[in-house]
């Protein structure tokens, strides 16, 4: 075809796992624009970057959702997200992957975090287009909409929970946005109601991640041994995705090359 230039080969290194809903291709996206840069003299800002992966990832059909988590890859943290697609009015240099993240929680308490959460994967796989689709598409119905409206008060209601570390507030969180998402998408649920029955049992919850189309489910429980005895109860029929956060988004090894 007479091109030139870098070709990049990834390779996901738990291949049973794929299309977990853990933002795999926002991944992907994200780190050939991170690897382009730096073999180029890194001529764009982290934002720009943010931007361009994003962008890429939507032009291949597999994201209608924003940009945050390209800007996870970049940024790294526990941190709330706010979006401005169009920049922050009166301020230049800001664009589509603009966005203002505030810690909620440092890096020294990760741990008490991580001891919190689990992810295991349903195996069920599933596009998530067809779950972003439908869950669009609620928007046109006032039914939908008014499900919709719900979701911003839910979020903050995470957020603080996560901020100060009221963990029975995450919990119930996440099961006023489930009830939601189940509601404006039937099969948001699929492959995953076992896994939910098991947390009921033990007054922990769970939800299926990314769209609801991959096969990826997150676990939480405000108690540390009732998430233990969830995963003696799940080892056997679910395989378990280990958990480690990031106060940055990724780590470049071997670079820059001299």
């Amino acid at each position: 075809m007479g091109l030139s230039g870098v070709m990049f080969v990834l390779y996901n290194l738990r291949a049973d796992t794929h299309s977990a809903g853990l933002g795999g291709s926002a991944t992907a996206t994200t780190g050939v624009c991170i690897l382009a840069n730096e073999l180029a003299g890194n001529p764009f800002c982290h934002t720009q970057l943010v931007s361009m992966a994003s962008s890429m990832e939507h032009d291949l059909g597999v994201s209608i959702t924003g940009t945050q988590e390209q800007a996870n890859v970049i940024f790294g943290g526990i941190v709330d997200y706010i979006w401005f697609p169009w920049g922050i009015p009166g301020q230049r240099d800001t664009g589509y992957g603009t966005s203002i993240r505030t810690e909620l929680l440092s890096p020294e308490y990760y741990t008490e975090c991580e001891q919190r959460m689990a992810i295991f994967h349903s195996g069920k796989m599933r596009a998530s287009t067809d779950v972003n689709t439908v869950w669009a598409n609620a928007m046109s119905t006032l039914s939908g909409y008014t499900l919709h409206a719900k979701k911003p008060e839910i979020a903050y209601a995470f957020r603080e929970g996560i901020r100060l570390r009221q963990w029975d507030r995450i919990t119930e969180a996440i099961n006023d946005y489930r009830k939601i998402r189940t509601s404006l998408c039937p099969d948001y649920m699929t492959g995953a109601q076992e896994i939910l029955s098991h947390c009921k049992a033990l007054e922990c919850t769970s939800f299926p991640l990314g769209a609801g189309g991959g096969g990826g489910v997150f676990v939480f429980g405000a108690l540390p041994e009732s998430l233990a005895t969830i995963r003696e109860d799940l080892e056997e029929a679910y395989r378990e995705i280990p958990i480690k956060i990031r106060s940055t988004g990724h780590e470049l090894i071997h670079l820059p090359l001299r």
